[in-house]
């Protein structure tokens, strides 16, 4: 199929972006690596008046850390990302996601600002975002705000963003002392979808018990979600207790139906791939304790 017919522009600077959504609302789309917008316009998914290219606007293809806080423009290439020194060393769970991404091609193309705007519940960068505590930064006429990530993800393909609203930003915070993080998915090929992916951050102090656990769940729920779990902390970090914990993370879980999996399939997945990625994430904090 071919998309409806739609206007273009290309926005120089962030001012004209703002100015072009704030004018269009709804009716405009913006296009950034356009890997998932290409395709909802090619299956008429999606029918903009207008699509706005923001490709060439300066400045937001930078990783800044300062504070705390890796900060990554809108425009950052994933392949940048995963080669970039500064995301190795202070945002380790991104480095580990991002090869599970589409394909070597489609990650030389892909923002993560596109990936985090499109919002499938299955994407990786937004269940590393989720996972860590990040937040997103959106800019419109007069104002910037910051929404953490947990809140900015409302459902398959929803976001908070709003109509005028452009995404200019992602924050990470940075590596934990002590803290060690692993990765993983599941899904019908590499490069396919996730029917299930798990992102771990944990912190393990020098006894060998567990100080501090993010585990996070995508693909499971009509967005990326982050388990409870301080609960655990205290308990000796081991098999048992990545069994134990991935057995909770299942029972709590509310999964999507679709044509790849059954609710119960799912569960499932929680259970044998977060009992995995756990118990290698407990192996490598006691190792290096």
């Amino acid at each position: 199929m071919k998309p409806v017919a739609f206007g273009y522009a290309r926005a120089e600077t962030v001012e004209e972006a703002i100015d072009l959504l704030a004018e269009e609302g709804r009716e405009a789309s913006v296009i950034a690596g356009g890997l998932s917008l290409g395709a909802m316009l090619n299956m008429r998914l999606v029918r903009p008046r207008i699509v706005l290219d923001i490709n060439r606007v300066p400045g937001l293809d930078t990783i800044v850390a300062a504070n705390g806080v890796v900060t990554t423009g809108a425009l950052v290439r994933q392949v940048d990302a995963f080669r970039d020194p500064t995301i190795a060393s202070h945002v380790p769970l991104l480095a580990h996601a991002l090869p599970h991404v589409g394909h070597y091609q489609t990650r030389s193309r892909g923002t993560l600002g596109g990936s985090v705007a499109h919002a499938d519940p299955s994407a990786e960068i937004p269940l590393a975002l989720v996972t860590l505590g990040g937040a997103v930064v959106l800019r419109a006429k007069g104002r910037t705000r910051r929404v953490p990530a947990a809140d900015f993800f409302l459902g398959v393909l929803t976001t908070a963003r709003e109509e005028n609203e452009l995404l200019v930003a992602l924050e990470w915070p940075t590596r934990r002392p002590r803290t060690v993080y692993a990765f993983d998915e599941i899904a019908q090929r590499h490069g396919d979808f996730a029917i299930a992916a798990v992102a771990v951050a944990a912190e393990v102090v020098p006894d060998g018990t567990l100080g501090h656990l993010a585990l996070g769940l995508g693909g499971i729920e009509d967005r990326p979600i982050r388990i409870e779990t301080a609960g655990y902390a205290g308990r000796r970090a081991d098999a048992s207790l990545a069994e134990a914990i991935a057995e909770d993370a299942a029972s709590r879980v509310v999964p999507i139906v679709d044509l790849q999996a059954n609710a119960d399939y799912r569960r499932q997945l929680v259970r044998v791939l977060g009992r995995r990625v756990l118990a290698a994430a407990f192996e490598d904090a006691v190792r290096g304790a």
